[in-house]
């Protein structure tokens, strides 16, 4: 699964926020400049309508993300922020707030522009803004994505436009839709995955370069690596960041075990014991290929289990309706490929089993991979299990993810769970 198709997925699925235990790190250039951080969306300098409108989209108070970047957002005069930002923690609230409250409701022309990496993604952001904005009656948002077609020489009355690089392009220069020299903010969203598409990271870069100098950009990505860093010096001038400050990664309230199989049906036999020996809230089983999905999930049927496949050939929305069915229990066993590996919480899940360790094209193990596999059970500080089945000419491949992880992986006989029992 690409990049933005992992981001709407997630952005579908959530049902709350996601605190992160990371703790947010800001640079500045300015050391003149104050920073603080609020605990109440009451302490902002929002207008009435704007406070409904965050009420009724369920906040009752600013995620970490919010309460440190919102200050800045909707400081005077307005100031360049970078944030660097999870999927699920609140950021695009956050920048839907300044948008909302940078605009003139009396003034009928562009004034805030937001690009997003795909059509999905930015209606989903619009439908946010939209939300927000409810009691703001003022206020219109308009879509420069592919099918909302208009003529040239036609001048956009809404004050808000989200859309896509290429479309906005078409709007902003060709068709001249967009004034852009009245534009007073402009965010960019998901920089991380507009760069992996050169063509998203220049026509984004083409756009910044025509606004105002007094123009607020404001720039978020999941992650803050140095493609990213690069990216964001060609667009945000002496910009404030925020940062996750980076932690050491910690499997300690995960057990991990590990078995040596024969083949899939004696990992089958394996994964029977497992359940004949402990007691399972809801498991996720992660299997290499789509292929093995269907086997595993047929085998497991038969057995009577409720089972769910996640594989890339399903729409977003039917793997959004797939994972919503089994956070609410509907189903107890969610089998997938490693497109589920990374962002989804569900705080049921006990035990995760890697029914075969995630590889390469070079066959070496993906660390990262096994990580985010086995992080989908003991969420929140919980206690969880993860089981991985090897066959022996893998072997060298536990090694190696203990090795980098600096843990143990302890060994299970597949045909004797006694030792599970205790548990």
């Amino acid at each position: 699964v690409n990049l933005a198709e992992a981001s709407l997925l997630n952005k579908l699925i959530r049902t709350s926020l996601v605190e992160s235990s990371h703790s947010v790190e800001i640079l500045q250039q300015d050391p003149r400049s104050p920073l603080f951080s609020i605990k109440t969306f009451e302490e902002l300098p929002l207008k009435k309508e704007l406070l409904e409108g965050i009420y009724a989209m369920g906040f009752n108070r600013p995620s970490k993300i919010q309460g440190t970047a919102l200050p800045i957002m909707l400081a005077y005069p307005p100031q360049n922020l970078i944030a660097q930002s999870q999927s699920g923690t609140g950021k695009t609230a956050a920048f839907a707030l300044a948008m909302l409250s940078r605009v003139n409701a009396t003034e009928k022309h562009p004034q805030c522009l937001c690009l997003a990496p795909t059509y999905e993604l930015a209606l989903q952001i619009g439908q946010v803004i939209e939300k927000i904005g409810l009691f703001c009656t003022d206020i219109r948002v308009t879509y420069a994505v592919r099918g909302n077609r208009v003529r040239q020489g036609t001048v956009s009355k809404e004050q808000i436009v989200v859309g896509t690089p290429g479309t906005m392009l078409d709007w902003c220069f060709k068709l001249k839709v967009v004034d852009l020299s009245r534009i007073r903010l402009f965010v960019l969203d998901e920089a991380d995955i507009m760069i992996d598409a050169q063509s998203l990271s220049h026509q984004s870069i083409r756009i910044q370069r025509v606004l105002p100098k007094s123009c607020q950009l404001l720039l978020f990505s999941a992650t803050f690596r140095e493609r990213v860093r690069a990216f964001a010096r060609q667009i945000v001038a002496n910009p404030i960041v925020i940062k996750l400050r980076q932690e050491e990664l910690t499997l300690t309230n995960i057990r991990q075990y590990f078995m040596v199989c024969q083949d899939r049906e004696h990992k089958y036999r394996a994964l029977c014991n497992i359940y004949g020996s402990i007691t399972i809230g809801q498991t996720m089983i992660f299997c290499q290929t789509r292929k093995s999905t269907e086997w595993l999930a047929a085998e497991m049927c038969r057995d009577g289990h409720q089972v769910a496949i996640l594989t890339g050939d399903l729409t977003v929305a039917q793997r959004a309706t797939t994972i919503q069915r089994f956070r609410d229990g509907q189903e107890k066993v969610l089998i997938a490929t490693n497109i589920c590996a990374r962002g989804i919480d569900v705080q049921q899940v006990t035990v995760v089993v890697n029914f075969s360790l995630p590889m390469d094209e070079k066959n070496e193990p993906e660390l990262e991979t096994y990580l985010h596999r086995i992080g989908r059970t003991g969420r929140f500080g919980k206690q969880g299990i993860a089981f991985s089945m090897v066959q022996s000419q893998s072997l060298w491949a536990v090694e190696v993810i203990e090795k980098h992880f600096h843990t143990k992986i302890k060994q299970l006989d597949p045909d004797n769970m006694e030792e599970l029992e205790e548990l």
